[in-house]
């Protein structure tokens, strides 16, 4: 039999279905046991066990990795683009005292390569199995003609859930309170296009290109895997939130795309700003050169990138340095960079 009008319009359902016919083995570790039925039905099926939380609030995000993924076709590596997605997504609902519970996923492309397909998807499955997260479905769609060859897009939806008086929302949050910064690894998935604008237009280089500031290739250094701050924000709620106390833990903002200035505002009262002290943490070098040779103000890196600062825990000046010796145990490096003060709601860098 020869090729039917669809694949010879170059939609070929058969590789399409070979491949998602090996998905339950792929994502057997990425599950949960409120799971119900599997993967590739019309919806995903989870039974919430509602009898955990007196008042459960479910907590959702979506979102992509932007033009990173320009970094990881021209590296043709792929199976870190579905650990930043998951991760990012972890990380948007954690800020919240969100516990992930699923995750669905959205890949679209001209032409479903085998290999970028498996790499991708399993992305995706050991992103959700570190987070505890099932991945209950998603959607792979070709379209001919609208990407352009080699390339795809993908995007992810995530939905966790807390108990309504455990939510963080900046509640109690006042001057005197401490902030401390999580460290990143590098870009996370925020700041690539102006990045690859100074690394391989400014500066000329290639994604293999080694640069000895790095100590690895540019491709390495951009394609390193969005860290997901999950576990650690459930262990140290359960450590400094408790039940009918004071809460330790005020606020939380992940340091995605707006950097400081437009994310630790999420959860600040209106009367109170936060001052950060630049300096007090160390700037990776992959920002320092982008400063440098892209001949970008501070005060717009701080607005684009994370600096280094993943996450950010505002919290209870006096109980400020037991918390950052909790992170630290925990395998995270972390500092004290900031204090909340007086103000109208704003970030100020000193």
């Amino acid at each position: 039999m020869g090729k039917s009008a669809y694949a010879k319009a170059g939609v070929n359902l058969e590789v399409s279905n070979h491949l998602k016919s090996g998905l339950n083995k792929m994502l057997k570790a990425a599950s949960r046991p409120e799971v119900m039925g599997k993967v590739g039905g019309f919806g995903g099926l989870f039974a919430l066990k509602s009898s955990k939380y007196k008042q459960p609030v479910l907590v959702s995000s979506v979102d992509g990795v932007g033009t990173k993924l320009k970094v990881a076709f021209a590296m043709n590596r792929h199976h870190t683009i579905g650990q930043d997605l998951v991760n990012h997504c972890v990380d948007d609902i954690a800020v919240l005292g969100a516990e992930p519970l699923f995750f669905l996923d959205y890949l679209g492309t001209g032409e479903l390569k085998p290999k970028v397909f498996d790499e991708i998807i399993a992305g995706f499955a050991q992103g959700c199995a570190e987070n505890n997260c099932a991945l209950i479905g998603g959607e792979t769609a070709q379209m001919p003609g609208f990407y352009q060859k080699g390339e795809y897009d993908v995007s992810g939806t995530i939905v966790g859930v807390v108990d309504k008086a455990k939510m963080l929302d900046g509640r109690g949050i006042k001057p005197g309170d401490a902030l401390i910064g999580i460290a990143s690894n590098g870009l996370h998935t925020n700041g690539y296009s102006l990045a690859r604008k100074v690394f391989f237009e400014t500066l000329k280089l290639k994604p293999r290109s080694r640069v000895s500031e790095l100590g690895c290739s540019v491709g390495d250094e951009l394609l390193k895997v969005h860290r997901s701050y999950g576990p650690l924000v459930q262990a140290l709620l359960k450590s400094y939130n408790k039940p009918k106390a004071a809460r330790i833990i005020k606020g939380l903002a992940h340091i995605t795309g707006g950097g400081f200035i437009d994310n630790i505002p999420r959860v600040l009262p209106k009367k109170c700003a936060v001052k950060i002290e630049r300096g007090s943490w160390p700037v990776l070098p992959v920002f320092e050169l982008i400063e440098k040779h892209g001949k970008v103000d501070n005060i717009e890196m701080h607005q684009v990138f994370n600096m280094g600062i993943g996450m950010t825990a505002i919290v209870s000046g006096e109980r400020s340095d037991g918390v950052l010796r909790s992170i630290r145990r925990q395998g995270h490096e972390a500092w004290i960079i900031g204090e909340v003060t007086k103000g109208n709601g704003k970030v100020k860098l000193a």
